[in-house]
C-alpha cells in the first residue's frame, strides 16, 4: 500500500486522539472488579474494540463531512484541532474515509448486538444512543449548543463507561453512574476547549457551539465549571459511599487542572499561547480516569 493511500486510511482516523478509549474502557473495567465481578478477558477485548471502533467512525465521518462542506479548506490544523488535514492535500481518495466510517460503524454495530445476545436487552438504550450520536454528531448535533457541548462526554461517559461495566458485571450501579460523569465532564470540556481555534471557520459552514452563540469568555465560564464538575463527582462519589477511599487518588490531576483553567481563561483570545493548555487539557482528561481506576483496583 502506497503512503498516500495509507495516510488516505490512517489520517481520518485521527489516530493520536484514540488515547482516550483504553483510559474509559479501563475505568468501565476497574468498577466490575471493584465490584467483585469475575472479568472476562474475551469480552474486555472486544468492548474495547467495539470503543475503538466507534471513535474511529465518528473521526472519519466528521473528517468526510468537513471535507464535503468545505470546512477543511477554511481551518488551520492544529495537534488538536481542525482536523487531520489529510483530505484536502488528495481529495480523490476522500471516499476512503467515509468507507472507514462505515466499516467501522458496522463493527460496533455487530458487536454490541452481539453483547445485547449475551447479557440482554437492558444494554439497548446505550447502544442505540451511541450509534445515535455517532451519525448524526457532525451533521446534526454541531448545529445546537447544548447537544454539542453533551455529546462528546456523553459517547466517552456514560455510554463507554457504563457500557463496558454493564457487559462486564452483568448489571448497572449507581457507581458506575457516577464515575462515568468523570469522562463526561472532561470529555466536553475536550471539544469545548478545541473548538476555540475554529470558532470562525466553523461559524462559517453553520455550526452552533457554545463560543459561537455565547462567545469566548462564556466558553471560558463552562470550561472551568465542567472542570469543577469532573473533580466534585470524584469527591461526592466518595462521600456517598460508591468510590473507596482509593479513589481520590485521582484528584492528584488537580496539580495540572487549576494552572490549566487559568491559563485558558488567561489565552482564550491568543490560540498560539492556548496551545499549551489544549496540550494539558489532553493529560487531564487522560489521566483523571486512568488514576480513579487505578483507585478502584487497588482497593478491591
Amino acid at each position: 500500500m502506497s503512503n498516500t493511500y495509507r495516510e488516505a486510511i490512517l489520517g481520518p482516523m485521527r489516530l493520536p486522539f484514540l488515547v482516550l478509549n483504553p483510559a474509559c474502557v479501563g475505568l468501565g473495567a476497574a468498577i466490575a472488579a471493584w465490584s467483585g465481578s469475575e472479568i472476562s478477558i474475551f469480552y474486555l477485548i472486544l468492548t474495547f474494540i467495539g470503543a475503538v471502533s466507534a471513535h474511529i467512525s465518528v473521526n472519519a465521518l466528521n473528517e468526510y463531512s468537513d471535507f464535503k462542506s468545505g470546512l477543511d479548506f477554511t481551518t488551520k490544523p492544529t495537534p488538536f484541532s481542525g482536523g487531520s488535514g489529510t483530505l484536502p492535500k488528495a481529495p480523490e481518495k476522500a471516499h476512503f474515509a467515509l468507507i472507514t466510517g462505515l466499516i467501522t460503524f458496522a463493527i460496533t454495530a455487530l458487536i454490541g448486538i452481539y453483547f445485547l445476545w449475551v447479557r440482554g436487552l437492558w444494554l439497548l438504550p446505550l447502544g442505540v444512543l451511541g450509534l445515535f450520536i455517532i451519525v448524526t454528531y457532525t451533521g446534526w448535533l454541531t448545529k445546537n449548543p447544548f447537544l454539542c457541548l453533551i455529546a462528546p462526554g456523553l459517547g466517552f461517559g456514560p455510554l463507554m463507561v457504563m457500557g463496558t461495566a454493564f457487559v462486564l458485571s452483568g448489571s448497572y450501579s449507581w457507581t458506575s453512574f457516577v464515575a462515568s460523569l468523570v469522562p463526561f465532564f472532561l470529555v466536553s470540556d475536550l471539544l469545548l476547549l478545541n473548538q476555540f481555534p475554529d470558532m470562525e471557520a466553523d461559524k462559517g459552514v453553520g455550526r452552533r457551539h457554545i463560543i459561537i452563540v455565547m462567545g469566548k469568555k462564556a466558553g471560558v465560564t463552562v470550561y472551568g465549571v465542567f472542570l469543577a464538575g469532573a473533580f466534585a463527582t470524584i469527591i461526592f462519589g466518595y462521600l456517598l459511599g460508591l468510590f473507596p477511599l482509593e479513589s481520590l487518588l485521582a484528584l492528584a490531576a488537580l496539580v495540572i487542572a487549576i494552572p490549566t483553567v487559568i491559563g485558558v481563561s488567561k489565552y482564550k483570545d491568543d490560540i498560539p499561547k492556548l496551545m499549551p493548555y489544549m496540550g494539558r487539557n489532553v493529560v487531564i482528561n487522560i489521566l483523571t480516569p486512568v488514576l480513579l481506576a487505578i483507585g478502584l483496583f487497588i482497593s478491591r
